[in-house]
């Protein structure tokens, strides 16, 4: 062997040594891309193993949304799940989880989709923000974000619970899973004022559920994200910055569930937000 050919080996043998090693539990590729195709698919996907731990989880989750880039396009944004302590402690954890948006998971205003549009669909009435400055990387207080925000989006999630078994999944396979990412419809963007009076409004707003009809089927306070929806803004741009994500103005937020509910064919969902400028809203229909 040349000098030359030896000192190349010795150099790939290092850079090999000297990347980090994937943790234990994280799904190697082969095992990713049968998730994806059955992601795509919407069919159910096993149950991860017991042994998955949420650094594992992690691992997967990304390469899981990687592989899933090529279709469903760019992120554009993340989310807050789990941001109910009840729903937390249910789980055993105290603190959210995160998932990622991807371009063509975002659907306009009234746009109708099959109710099957998932493995295990569910609609969750949800609240988006714009990043309007990246100031948001560095806030750590409610005011401090709401001033880095452009705009607060109505938002209906259209979440999955995508696997074999809903009993068993537990926060490590909510994870792994991309925190049930599929679809979301996002409603008309509702400038945000940085002021006192804005906040408030937020915090104070009455965010109800109704059906094609008009009949409501349920009703939640802007409270019930983790006692007011900043401090979801707040936990995402710290958790984000932690694993080195870096947001920029346009990224979009999502903040949590106000409540969840089933899907059913030829039904329409639509969720109100009372108390935010001009009481928008934003709706979704089933075929």
């Amino acid at each position: 062997m040349s000098y030359r050919v030896l000192m190349l080996c010795t150099v790939a043998l290092a850079g090999c040594a000297s990347a980090p090693a994937d943790p234990p539990s994280c799904p190697t590729q082969a095992e990713t891309a049968e998730r994806v195709q059955r992601y795509v698919a919407l069919t159910p996907i096993p149950n991860p193993s017991a042994a998955l731990t949420m650094e594992g989880a992690a691992c997967g989750a990304a390469r899981f949304v990687a592989a899933l880039e090529p279709t469903h396009g760019r992120v554009v944004g993340y989310k807050a799940g789990l941001t109910n302590p009840a729903v937390q402690q249910r789980f055993g954890i105290s603190a959210p989880l995160r998932g990622t948006l991807l371009a063509k998971m975002m659907l306009p205003d009234g746009a109708e989709v099959p109710a099957k549009y998932g493995a295990r669909p569910f609609f969750e009435p949800d609240l988006v923000v714009e990043v309007g400055s990246a100031a948001i990387n560095d806030a750590t207080t409610p005011q401090q974000a709401l001033a880095a925000l452009s705009a607060v989006v109505p938002f209906i999630e259209l979440a999955d619970t995508l696997v074999e078994d809903p009993s068993k999944i537990n926060a490590p396979a909510l994870v792994l899973n991309n925190v049930g990412a599929r679809l979301g419809v996002l409603g008309p963007k509702v400038p945000v004022r940085n002021d006192a009076a804005f906040a408030d409004a937020l915090r104070d707003m009455t965010v109800t559920t109704a059906d094609g009809t008009g009949k409501t089927l349920a009703q939640a306070k802007g409270t019930a994200i983790l006692g007011h929806p900043l401090n979801a803004v707040v936990w995402l741009a710290a958790e984000l910055k932690k694993s080195g994500i870096t947001l920029k103005p346009g990224d979009l937020l999502s903040l949590g569930a106000f409540g969840a509910g089933p899907v059913a064919a030829g039904t329409t969902v639509r969720v109100t937000y009372e108390g935010l400028p001009g009481n928008p809203s934003v709706s979704v229909r089933f075929r």
